[in-house]
């Protein structure tokens, strides 16, 4: 089957040491379903795998059993190319993103194509009750939605988010930091306010100001913003 000659494959790749540094980065994952596989590597499988015609089958094998298999479920997803068939293998694993890793890794180069089909998905998954579907749903917003299809519609629903979440209160900070590099004008007015929780409104200000993208004088400016733990 499929799924066990990828996790041979996997293991025929695996690095101890590099397994053991990433458990320490993702704390919330078990260090016993962690192989160890660079990614470099990984990428480099899944270029080779997604062109296989029975993937599918490896894509469907949902809940996987090891963290490697989900990044490079992950990676292999990122390289479909038809953005429905995409869209609907997003849709099926995110349920089973479970930290910040493989969240990120996910980033469907389609999607770039696709603004207008992929926004009332983004709406829903950053409504979800599930953390690494609602940063997933952030992450997409930072990727696409900062630059020629920016619209302050699209900060004000980040700034609405409510979370105990560490993750996806990081992943708002991270939006915001870089919304302010990149449409600094439209997104200061978010800091003025103050709309956000004490702990993404400082962070995002902090990341900003580590920026090589914020000018010195915004950089000032920003901390004159900072709120009062």
């Amino acid at each position: 089957m499929i799924q066990n000659e990828i996790i041979s494959r996997l293991f025929e790749l695996r690095d101890t040491s590099y397994r053991d540094f990433q458990s320490k980065l993702i704390p919330t994952v078990d260090k016993e379903s962690i192989i160890g596989v660079r990614t470099p590597e990984l990428r480099a499988l899944a270029k080779e795998l997604a062109k296989q015609s029975d993937i599918s089958v490896f894509l469907s094998a949902l809940p996987h059993r090891y963290f490697d298999e989900n990044q490079l479920h992950a990676f292999i997803i990122s390289l479909t190319k038809d953005f429905e068939l995409c869209k609907k293998q997003v849709c099926e694993f995110l349920p089973f993103a479970d930290n910040w890793a493989t969240c990120d890794q996910l980033s469907p180069k389609i999607f770039k194509k696709h603004n207008a089909e992929l926004l009332p998905e983004i709406r829903l998954w950053i409504e979800s009750e599930k953390t690494y579907t609602i940063r997933f749903g952030i992450k997409m917003l930072m990727e696409h939605f900062l630059d020629e299809s920016f619209d302050t519609a699209y900060p004000q629903m980040v700034a609405e988010i409510r979370s105990d979440e560490y993750y996806v209160n990081m992943m708002r900070a991270w939006y915001f930091a870089t919304a302010l590099a990149k449409q600094y004008h439209s997104v200061v007015p978010f800091f003025e306010r103050g709309v956000q929780d004490t702990f993404t409104h400082n962070k995002a200000i902090q990341k900003a100001v580590e920026s090589y993208r914020i000018t010195p004088e915004q950089k000032a400016y920003l901390k004159t913003l900072k709120k009062a733990r």
